[in-house]
């Protein structure tokens, strides 16, 4: 734009020297000179200023990594690269044998202990009710001997010695006593405790049954949503493991684009929401579609901090940064040009703003003729 701001000055210059015949000196020639520098500095100032431009633009786009719940050998993978899936479609399928192993196994846990824990939690009920009873009445026949030999120590029949030995054999009782009713107790509370109306080691091995189906139904790796994978290179006989680091696909979701610029900070105060806005595609040469800034994201990665053991410095931030504006395109035409701008790609994108409308016109001529160059296509 400022090589034909120039151009168009000099031709101007040009024509004012020969129509009305001003001569070539040392005083009109540098006059003409500065007055041009001065003007085309001025327009291009107020140009860049109060309609910003990004000459670095991109389409942003959703993808989720593919990571199995489980690990495994793949057996099948029927989906096919870039082509639509819906929400549920089977992407994958991992060798079930060995999660359909477990889950007989829990099943035959399950049957057996149905069958004998709960008989065996009654019977452990029973020895120990009879224990308890054999302690009482051992208890109350020593209790009995020791009110006896207390009546006959008073009529001074036995010795005082006979009153102690039978004291200290009813302790002993009556300790043998709180010990199977302590013993009693807890086999009660083992025969009669439920978790959801179950023993507590059926439901253990409830829990462990669900876990295992669950594993056996995540050897099916299904699509999370509507969309397509894109760069397959999955085969059966791979093993798919449950690492995030490691995902087996790249699905991406069926949603609309984002449309970013990036633009300088020192545009930052004619950067508002509803701005009129052009974009031009490198991929679209020649066309300029309008569109409006949907939003100025309030954040720049150069500023992120996370928590670590390392404190901040102003190194790890060597450059300015650029200010992400999601851009919405209105453009009605831009719909037919929608599979001809897949994501990640690239545009030029230029604001206009409210400020100096009448300088826009330039931005609007350095935009298209942007777009006019992209039909060159660059050697490398």
């Amino acid at each position: 734009m400022d090589l034909l701001l120039i151009l168009t000055y000099i031709a101007i210059c040009v024509a004012v020297f020969k129509i009305f015949k001003i001569p070539l000196n040392k005083w009109t020639v540098p006059t003409a000179a500065l007055g041009g520098v001065f003007l085309i500095g001025s327009l291009i100032l107020l140009m860049n200023y109060n309609h910003p431009y990004s000459e670095i633009s991109r389409v942003y786009f959703v993808t989720i990594p593919i990571v199995p719940e489980v690990s495994g050998r793949v057996i099948e993978v029927p989906v096919k690269g870039n082509t639509r899936v819906n929400k549920g479609e089977v992407l994958f399928q991992i060798d079930p044998t060995p999660y359909e192993a477990i889950v007989e196994q829990k099943k035959a846990q399950l049957a057996e202990a149905s069958q004998s824990s709960v008989p065996q939690l009654k019977a452990n009920l029973d020895v120990a009710e009879a224990a308890v009873a054999r302690a009482e009445a051992e208890v109350l026949q020593a209790k009995k001997e020791l009110d006896r030999r207390k009546e006959l120590v008073k009529t001074h029949v036995i010795a005082q010695r006979e009153v102690d030995r039978w004291q200290k054999e009813y302790d002993a009782r009556s300790a043998i006593l709180r010990e199977a009713q302590a013993t009693r107790k807890q086999a009660l509370t083992e025969f009669e405790s439920e978790i959801g109306g179950e023993n507590p080691i059926v439901a253990q091995i409830y829990a462990e049954l669900d876990r295992a189906q669950y594993d056996l139904e995540q050897t099916t790796v299904r699509a999370p949503a509507d969309g397509f994978v894109t760069q397959l290179t999955l085969r059966p006989g791979v093993r798919a493991v449950s690492i995030p680091l490691r995902p087996a696909m790249i699905f991406v979701n069926d949603e609309a684009n984002y449309y970013v610029a990036w633009f300088r900070q020192n545009s930052l105060l004619r950067l508002t929401i509803g701005a009129e806005a052009e974009v031009a595609f490198d991929g679209i040469p020649g066309k300029v579609f309008s569109g409006e800034v949907e939003d100025v994201l309030p954040v720049m990665s150069e500023g992120q901090v996370q928590p670590s053991g390392d404190m901040i410095n102003f190194t790890r931030a060597p450059y300015p940064g650029r200010i992400p504006v999601l851009i919405h395109i209105t453009d009605p035409d831009y719909v037919q040009y929608l599979d001809k701008v897949p994501g990640g790609a690239f545009a030029q994108t230029a604001i206009y703003t409210e400020h100096m409308h009448h300088v826009a016109i330039m931005r609007k001529v350095l935009l298209r003729m942007a777009a006019w160059m992209n039909y060159i296509f660059p050697f490398h």
